[in-house]
């Protein structure tokens, strides 16, 4: 486990090379740690990066060709140790790839690059998954970083508010114990924004499908201070705060999912899984911007 940073004339941007994950973002100018510190008591991440599947499995497993596997909440990814592959000034690049241990509870090679790149007062979160193998290779990833809320010592969890630009309402998928229900509930935006608050996330993530959500901004009604995460093209977005506590929202992009209560278990079936071909690559990408 080592930590490597990343500065510019505005952020200092640290990174743990355990689960690829960062860990810090603190700007220059106002000296704002911008990143949830994994107080242990409260929630003990800071962004975990989530691989090879997103959300929670029904029943604990999958099968794949007749057998059985075990996988936990978000997959293995978050915690494994990864390789920096390349370390420059501005720019971190991270690899991790299938050991015997990955292959007991999920049945695929793989090599997963997660990079990071810093510019101006953004970073750019890069994912690849390349298939090394001669069969397809099934998987989900997303991104589940934590911000603090609030930011300054004067501010509270409510005087935040979400902005979705260009966004009148959200439908969101209804959760049963971290499972996808077919229940849909409708949320009505005032002027794009839908104000922050303990009781918001009472019943678990608002979880949102059928690319809904390009940009969500977290930003402070008193000081305009904030961050805003771009995934365009990402197909599912989570936000989340633990039930009953008012320190921090995790704003995530996704390509997967949890399984629905219906979900018939067979990995090739899950909704939202990626079929990588054979020496093919997988390649996404989402932006931080902080203010």
């Amino acid at each position: 486990m080592s930590i490597f940073q990343l500065q510019n004339k505005k952020l200092t941007v640290k990174v743990n090379s355990f689960g690829a994950e960062l860990c810090s973002v603190v700007s220059k100018e106002t000296s704002i740690e911008y990143i949830w510190q994994a107080d242990t008591a409260v929630w003990a991440r800071h962004a975990p990066n989530l691989f090879p599947i997103v959300g929670k499995l029904k029943d604990g497993d999958f099968s794949f060709e007749d057998k059985s596997f075990e996988l936990p909440q978000h997959g293995f990814a978050r915690d494994n140790e990864f390789v920096c592959v390349d370390q420059q000034d501005e720019y971190l690049l991270f690899e991790l790839t299938a050991t015997e241990k990955t292959l007991e509870s999920f049945p695929f090679h793989f090599s997963l690059q997660i990079g990071y790149k810093l510019v101006e007062n953004k970073i750019e979160v890069s994912y690849s998954v390349f298939n090394p193998a001669n069969e397809p290779l099934y998987f989900s990833i997303g991104a589940h970083p934590a911000f603090n809320c609030p930011l300054e010592k004067n501010e509270k969890f409510s005087d935040y508010e979400l902005l979705f630009p260009g966004i009148d309402e959200l439908i969101i998928n209804v959760l049963n114990d971290g499972l996808i229900t077919d229940k849909t509930k409708k949320i009505e935006l005032t002027n794009n924004r839908l104000p922050v608050s303990k009781q918001l996330f009472d019943n678990d993530a608002l979880v949102c499908m059928n690319h809904q959500i390009d940009e969500v901004k977290l930003v402070s009604g008193k000081t305009k201070h904030g961050v805003s995460v771009l995934s365009k093209g990402w197909p599912y977005y989570g936000i989340w705060s633990k039930k009953g506590t008012d320190e921090f929202v995790c704003l995530e992009p996704w390509y997967g999912i949890s399984d629905n209560e219906t979900a018939s278990g067979i990995f090739e079936e899950k909704t939202g899984i990626i079929k990588l071909e054979p020496e093919q690559y997988f390649n996404c990408s989402f932006e931080i911007l902080f203010f």
